[in-house]
């Protein structure tokens, strides 16, 4: 279960660190910064 859960988080870590880099507008590059920080942590099991 814990796997599976890693695995969907990885993918949406994933598909939010293209969507920054492929951006060119500055507010959603930023909110996709924010939105990966707790998905990193979460990935990590740190909170």
């Amino acid at each position: 279960m814990t796997l599976t859960y890693r695995l969907i988080v990885v993918l949406a870590i994933v598909l939010i660190t293209m969507v920054l880099f492929t951006q060119k507008n500055l507010t959603l590059k930023m909110n996709a910064g924010l939105i990966l920080i707790p998905l990193v942590m979460r990935a990590l099991m740190i909170v």
